[in-house]
């Protein structure tokens, strides 16, 4: 049987795959919510999901928010306030750490030598852990920040400052959007030089209907320096990877076209029918699975009908998908049951 690095790379390039790489990550705030043993004991009945697990270990989705804590606020390495209301889930920013272009003048990113973005990086670490993960037969992944870029200057001067700046071609958004990608270009060098095979490029674009952003802005100021970005890595043969949610559909080929190769979008969000029509077979599909809708809302014969006919229409022998989910406080057990039983079922639908 193909290791699960063999297997992942040929799901990316189409190359008939033994079996649709499946993902349930449990977000922090899970462990808050459900009793302990009930999430350990879905997590023992599924090894294909959790291959790797043991009594009592914590697999969460954003681990710098791990240990995001309610009513206890902290400055990010940027200079953002940020805030939870619930222990484990991600934080908001309270406070933007720019709100006034009269502080910019004294305004300074973070160090990318000791710094992520969003907390301390030891890059000696990182290259021990691409080592370690190809003698295990896993890919070398490496990523920038969830946000790098988008998220990161919205955070830095509000969402709503940032739509201003835009529509006002404000001279000083450039020099903060140069100051950003200064620092995220210095940790992608860092991210390849270690070793990397696969790189992430995550960074939240959509809202429920339509993109945060106007197409006409992203190509301006957002896509230029998401091509400078990913050509080093591309170049030295890294997997690109590209997370948004929300709805992305008028921004996908701007982002194809900036040289991205797997492009993780939400299902219903977006659209079976477009996703089918657009990016099937033309890219590999990273499918995040619904969490919404039917995993929140609907019967375990729901969930695993949505989850055939997303295998069935997406997917192909010669593959280009893959499937993940994120299990957040609300979902009964039972369907995060079912899911789990229609991921391992449908993940050799093709084999």
């Amino acid at each position: 049987m193909m290791t699960e690095r063999e297997n992942l790379l040929r799901v990316v390039r189409f190359e008939r795959p033994d079996y649709i790489p499946m993902v349930f990550h449990i977000n922090a705030a899970c462990w808050h919510h459900y009793p302990l043993q009930a999430l350990e004991e879905l997590m023992g009945q599924h090894p294909m999901l959790f291959p790797e697990f043991e009594a009592s270990a914590r697999r969460v989705e954003l681990t710098s928010d791990s240990h995001a804590e309610a009513r206890r606020s902290f400055i990010d390495p940027w200079g953002c306030t940020r805030d939870t209301t619930e222990d484990g889930i991600a934080t908001l920013v309270t406070r933007p750490a720019l709100p006034n272009w009269d502080d910019w003048p004294d305004f300074l990113p973070p160090d990318p030598a000791t710094s992520s973005g969003v907390g301390p990086i030891d890059w000696q670490q990182v290259e021990a852990g691409f080592a370690a993960a190809i003698d295990a037969g896993r890919l070398a992944r490496g990523g920038l920040q969830h946000g790098h870029t988008f998220l990161t200057l919205s955070d830095i001067r509000s969402y709503e400052a940032l739509m201003y700046d835009m529509a006002d071609e404000e001279s000083r958004l450039w020099e903060l959007i140069d100051m950003v990608e200064t620092f995220n270009a210095e940790s992608v060098r860092r991210y390849v030089q270690a070793g990397a095979e696969w790189m992430g490029y995550a960074d939240d674009l959509g809202m429920q209907e339509g993109p945060m952003v106007s197409p006409a802005h992203f190509e301006k100021y957002l896509k230029p320096s998401y091509g400078r970005l990913i050509a080093p890595a591309r170049d030295a043969g890294c997997i690109i990877h590209m997370h948004s949610d929300g709805d992305i559909r008028q921004l996908a080929d701007h982002l194809l076209e900036a040289g991205v190769e797997v492009i993780n979008l939400q299902d219903l969000v977006n659209g079976i029918d477009w996703i089918e029509d657009r990016l099937a077979g033309r890219v590999c599909i990273d499918l995040d699975i619904d969490r919404q809708a039917i995993t929140r809302f609907g019967t375990p014969e729901q969930i695993d009908a949505l989850v055939r006919d997303e295998v069935e229409r997406l997917g192909s022998q010669e593959g280009g998908l893959m499937m993940i989910y994120g299990l957040y406080p609300g979902v009964p057990l039972a369907n995060a049951g079912a899911l789990m039983d229609a991921m391992e079922r449908y993940a050799t639908h093709y084999s």
